[in-house]
Formats: structure tokens, sequence, C-alpha cells
């Protein structure tokens, strides 16, 4: 019998975070969306994927699966994961190339892996290269609004994890602000843990190259996103003024934009999120020219994901630790030993949700 997609069906959560958290850019967080999607075939398997938005877009990402996505994928082979992925883009071209397409394209993506990775009793890091199961951990903080006091603790609760790396937002009115809250994180952590910086795209590119110079004296192993991601020579203007390595990705959601960021921006390290590059499918074709460029490759959210993408390529990427607990509502937390993220063994993407926790979720009263 051939295998076809027999049923689509997506849900929607609202899910609160413990606190509201700040970054330069796009505010104050109190909530994230995640949209579910789960494909049945006719042999009765099924797979689940899923993409997440900071708490904007997620009823349009719903909406758009339901009634442009699901009509177009029933009955195709759910085996051709490429050539669905590659149709969607197509078909959503011209009222969404990027957007909130990928983020729905992505969330099917993942869905077919989840299928793949169970027909051939394969996890994800086996089927996405294979290099290694485990990879460096750092912890990204959504934490620009914190007092020193409470970004020193949270500090501290990242290196209890076990984590090797942290990063801090930057991009307060004031240079000399962001620079005293650098200063006291690299004397908390020491010399041995490496500290990355986030200005959330929140710098003009002036204002960047003097952040960058002065940012080089705490070592600084990355500064991300110091200016809008579209703007890639004003990326590779900073780099040549500073030698500074720089960092970006999460807002690129093409691979055009990451073809002109990989030619243009002289970046060090790329940081696709599969849940809006179009999926796994899409995040692996990044890491391919990544490695061709010399372009190290990490990773932005969905760490319960990214681990088994982010490890099958070297042991020695960096994988993003994020703010958004997903994993808080799956089976399988995010597991670290030693500053290394293990990814699953479990055939598919090893990301298994508990329905029971996310539908209490979904019948709390709005906060």
């Amino acid at each position: 019998m051939e295998r076809k997609i027999e049923s689509v069906i997506s849900k929607f959560f609202e899910v609160p975070l413990d606190e509201p958290l700040v970054d330069a850019k796009h505010g104050v967080h109190t909530h994230f969306h995640l949209i579910t999607t789960t494909i049945s075939l006719n042999d009765g398997n099924c797979g689940t994927g899923y993409t997440y938005t900071g708490g904007t877009g997620g009823q349009a990402i719903k909406s758009l699966i339901d009634h442009d996505i699901r009509p177009f994928i029933l009955g195709r082979n759910p085996d051709e994961i490429e050539e669905v992925n590659e149709a969607l883009q197509w078909h959503l071209h011209y009222v969404g190339r990027g957007g909130i397409a990928s983020f729905a394209i992505s969330a099917i993506d993942v869905a077919l892996w989840d299928l793949r990775g169970k027909q051939l009793e394969l996890p994800l890091w086996k089927m996405a290269g294979g290099a290694h199961n485990k990879c460096k951990a750092y912890c990204g903080g959504i934490d620009l609004d914190f007092s020193t006091p409470k970004l020193l603790e949270s500090i501290k609760g990242y290196l209890e994890k076990g984590v090797t790396g942290v990063k801090i937002k930057v991009g307060k009115t004031n240079l000399r602000d962001d620079l005293e809250r650098i200063k006291h994180v690299r004397d908390l952590i020491g010399p041995q843990t490496e500290l990355m910086v986030d200005a959330n795209y929140s710098m003009t590119e002036e204002a960047a190259i003097k952040a960058g110079l002065e940012f080089k004296r705490y070592g600084i192993l990355w500064f991300e996103e110091p200016i809008e991601p579209d703007l890639y020579s004003g990326y590779a203007s900073i780099a040549a003024h500073t030698d500074i390595d720089l960092a970006m990705g999460e807002n690129l959601h093409t691979q055009h934009e990451f073809d002109q960021a990989f030619r243009d921006a002289n970046l060090s390290y790329i940081q696709p999120d599969a849940s809006n590059c179009c999926g796994i499918t899409g995040w692996l074709k990044i890491a391919k020219k990544a490695k061709k460029c010399g372009v190290k490759i990490s990773s932005h959210g969905m760490h319960e994901l990214h681990v088994s993408l982010v490890a099958a390529q070297n042991k020695m990427n960096w994988m993003e630790v994020h703010s958004f607990p997903i994993d808080k509502f799956t089976k399988r937390p995010l597991q670290l030993h030693k500053g290394y993220a293990i990814a699953p063994d479990m055939p598919g993407i090893g990301v298994e949700f508990d329905w029971k926790k996310l539908e209490i979720l979904a019948q709390s009263p709005a906060k």
C-alpha cells in the first residue's frame, strides 16, 4: 500500500511565561505561542511537528495550515519531504514568501521528519548527519530589564545547570549600562565560561561599531544581531571595524536570505531556527551552506529539537538553551551533562508532547 497523508490536525496554545521578559527591540514578552501539527497516514502512522512565536501571529499560522496547507498536502506521499517542502513554498509564495508561511511550512516539515524517523527507526541526530549525539550548550536569557542582582542570580542558575556559556541582552540607551552589566557577568563567570551578547537588532551601524570595540575587552565570543538582520553589508562593516565575531539568523526565513547573509554579512556564526526557516529541511540546507562558507552553525530557540540538529553537525557547535520553555510540555525535557546537551535516541524528532499538560494549559483562563 502506498503511504499517503490522510489527515492534518493543528492545535494552538498560548503559553504564559513565569515572569515578563524584556529585550531591546521586541519589548515585553509575557507569553509565547505554540502551534502543533499532527499528520496521520493511511497506514495508521502519525508524526507531530511544531513551531512557535514570541507571542504574536500564532493563530494566523494555524489558520494558514488549516485552510491552505492541509488541502494541498492531503493524499501526498509523506516520504517525499523535500518535494513537499518545495511545493509548499511555491504554493504560498505569492502571499507569504518567508514570514508566517515559513513558520507554517516548518510545522509540517518537522512532522514529516518525525514520520520518517519512526519509519526508519532512527533518531533525528542520525538522520541529520550523525556526527555526534551531543553539542555544547549555552543559556540565552531575555534579561535586559533585570536589575544587576537579578541578572547575576539568573546567570548563577544557568551555571548550576552545567552549561559552559551564557548570553545576555544588550541595547540599553546608554552604552555604559551595557558595559557595566557585561563586566559584572564576566567577573561572576570567570574567564573559562564563554560570554555572548545579543542586541536584538536595536543599534545603528555606528553605535554597533562603538559597542563592539568596547565589548571586545570582556572576551565576548560573539555579538549577536547588532543591527537589522537584512542590512547585510552593515554586518560586514561592523566586523571589519571591530574584528569581533558576529552572529545572526533567527530572523532570516528563506534560503535566499541566508544566501545573501553568507555572501555579504561576514558572519562568524549563523543561527537558523527550524521553526521559521521551513523546518528541518531548511535548517539542514543552511548547515550545509555554512560548512561550505566556513561559518559556524548554531541555533535559536526550540532547544529540545535543535540539540539533535546541532549535534549532528559537530559536537563542538553551540546550541542555545532558550527562555521559552517548550520542553516543559514534553515528555523528555532537555538533558545536559558536563556542558553538553544530549540528543534523544528515540525514533523520530525526539520531541513527544505531554498533551495532558497542554490541554490543561488550553483550558486555563487567559491572563
